[in-house]
């Protein structure tokens, strides 16, 4: 089933609560914990990750894009997010680390950047809930969606179907109404949306179209 996930990237940060509130429908509330260092750009934080678990019933799927995540990201678990998602290329030792984020409650989920292939993680993806493929280069919003990881998208279901595992494979990175449904033909099934949820007059309608057409486009032309 298709899942969409807002980006607070894209949100009004004066106002995290009351932006939370107008997409109450969506299936996670995604956000991008971004350091300085592992990206150029710097944005929401432990506390704030705190503050929002307090104000939404939404679950918190945290994306960290930071360095030493080894070292940070159980304490996500422990701010409240119910995902958290560190970075194959900043990680030590993911496996360890992808065991502690579930032991303490949480899923646990690997993201690649572009450049990073797939392959050389298929031993871990026992250890996971969820991968990630980032369809633009971490760091900023806004960004045009690279139709060169749709590729990659089918590759990584393919290996996560092959292993006969309930991964959720999400896409993060220029979603919207005009490309996701080629991301959910070529397997993604959980959907990071910013600009195109919280550009729209009304973000909770923009959750629901994007879950609808990411639905038939996955059902195959069958679905009309």
């Amino acid at each position: 089933m298709a899942q969409i996930n807002p980006s607070m990237l894209s949100a009004d940060f004066a106002r995290l609560a009351e932006e939370a509130a107008a997409v109450e429908g969506a299936d996670w509330l995604h956000i991008d914990v971004m350091d300085n260092h592992f990206v150029p750009n710097l944005t929401l934080g432990l506390p704030v990750v705190e503050a929002l678990g307090r104000a939404t019933r939404t679950p918190l799927d945290c994306h960290l894009m930071i360095e030493d995540p080894d070292r940070w990201a159980p304490q996500y678990v422990e701010a409240g997010a119910g995902s958290v998602t560190f970075h194959a290329e900043a990680a030590a030792a993911p496996v360890r680390l992808a065991r502690e984020i579930r032991a303490k409650g949480a899923r646990a989920s690997l993201a690649l950047k572009p450049a990073t292939p797939i392959e050389p993680y298929e031993d871990l993806l026992p250890e996971l809930d969820m991968v990630l493929v980032m369809t633009v280069e971490p760091g900023f919003g806004g960004q045009a969606f690279l139709d060169v990881m749709l590729p990659k998208i089918r590759r990584t279901r393919q290996l996560i179907d092959r292993h006969g595992l309930p991964l959720w494979l999400q896409v993060d990175g220029g979603v919207s109404a005009s490309t996701i449904e080629r991301c959910a033909e070529a397997g993604a099934d959980v959907f990071v949306a910013g600009s195109a949820v919280y550009g729209a007059d009304d973000p909770a309608a923009a959750v629901a179209a994007l879950r609808e057409q990411a639905r038939r486009a996955a059902s195959g032309p069958t679905a009309g």
